[in-house]
């Protein structure tokens, strides 16, 4: 589980698609990588308990760590994963937001973020309020339900707060702070970006539909 708190970005330097082979960084792949993709990421953190198995966050995206290094790690997308996020598209010299999975001793600043990506949306407008920034985003029609004012939403794997809802789009407050330490200081109208929604709403949803199918049973 994460919080949806970005530690700081990490830099692609490698990756191998399996139908296209090698493409950069120098990264071996296998047969058990057949139909997706693997990532070398060199990231300045102080990341010093990496280790094979670990769970990070890869611009929301939960990913598992195979190989490491003092400065580098790299992960495996499987083909679903390929499909459903725009990691499939990036490349050498591309940056990602990183943050490893919470441990049980860490504060919880954020909110519950799984890692597990309901899709991406587009960036609709960015625009410099004063000191802070406004972005605002597409809102897919399938993910509407759960995005609501004042609640909870994950971008890129950054925990924000909905500041304005509207039929069609949604739109965030970001301070500078944010705005400098993660990689949405670098997009623009047209970029993608990664979408987690609350988990509690769909938790919500589940419990309301097995409450009304009961009723309708009766």
């Amino acid at each position: 589980m994460f919080t949806g708190i970005v530690e700081g970005p990490g830099e692609i330097v490698g990756v191998t698609d399996t139908e296209g082979g090698f493409s950069a960084g120098e990264i071996s792949s296998d047969e058990s990588s057949d139909g997706g993709r693997r990532l070398r990421i060199r990231t300045d953190l102080a990341f010093d308990d990496l280790h094979h198995g670990q769970s990070i966050a890869v611009s929301g995206v939960c990913l598992t760590v195979e190989e490491f290094g003092d400065d580098w790690f790299e992960v495996f997308l499987a083909a679903e994963t390929v499909e459903k996020t725009y990691l499939g598209d990036v490349a050498e010299g591309d940056r990602v937001n990183l943050e490893r999975a919470l441990a049980a001793s860490d504060r919880f600043d954020g909110h519950i973020v799984q890692g597990h990506v309901d899709g991406t949306t587009t960036v609709t407008a960015v625009e410099q309020v004063g000191d802070d920034w406004f972005f605002e985003f597409d809102l897919p029609e399938s993910l509407a339900k759960y995005v609501v004012q004042k609640g909870s939403v994950c971008l890129d794997g950054i925990s924000l707060t909905v500041a304005d809802r509207r039929d069609d789009s949604f739109a965030v407050a970001i301070i500078p702070t944010t705005y400098d330490l993660t990689t949405l200081s670098e997009k623009e109208p047209g970029d993608p970006v990664h979408v987690e929604v609350d988990v509690v709403a769909k938790y919500v949803e589940s419990m309301l539909d097995g409450y009304v199918d009961g009723l309708r049973a009766e």
